[in-house]
C-alpha cells in the first residue's frame, strides 16, 4: 500500500528497550477532497530514510499496515494498528535529462537514405 502527501511532521529517532530498538515518526497530509493527517512510523534501519525529507515535501510513501493485540491488567484484549514505512520517494522528481542530440546541418547527416 502506499500513502501520498505533505509531509507535515518529522520526528526524532527514539530507541527503546535493552535491545535498541529504534523507532522514527512522521506525519503526511494527503491532498484528498477531504485531507487527512496520516502518522507512519519508521523502525530499525529504516529510520534513516527520513534524513533526506523535510516538511512541506510532496512524497509517496510505501507502507505495510501492521497490527497486534494486548491484554491489559484488567484482562481486557485491545487491538493496536500501526503503518509501517519502508520506501518513500519525493514526488514530482524527474529523471535526468539526457545529453541534447545536436541539431543536423546539411550534408553531415549520415541516416543510410
Amino acid at each position: 500500500m502506499e500513502v501520498q502527501g505533505k509531509i507535515i511532521h518529522i520526528g526524532k529517532e527514539e530507541t527503546f528497550g535493552s535491545n535498541g530498538f529504534k523507532k522514527r515518526e512522521c506525519a503526511v497530509e494527503t491532498e484528498d477532497q477531504y485531507p487527512q493527517k496520516i502518522g507512519i512510523e519508521f523502525v530499525q534501519d529504516k529510520c534513516e530514510l527520513l534524513d533526506k525529507f523535510k516538511i512541506g515535501d510532496a512524497v509517496t510513501i510505501n507502507i505495510n499496515l501492521r497490527g497486534r493485540e494486548w491484554t491489559n491488567p484488567q484482562g481486557e484484549v485491545k487491538y493496536f494498528n500501526s503503518l509501517q514505512g519502508w520506501k518513500i520517494i519525493k514526488n514530482g522528481a524527474s529523471a535526468p535529462a539526457a545529453d541534447p542530440t545536436p541539431a543536423s546541418s546539411e550534408g553531415t547527416d549520415d541516416l543510410p537514405f
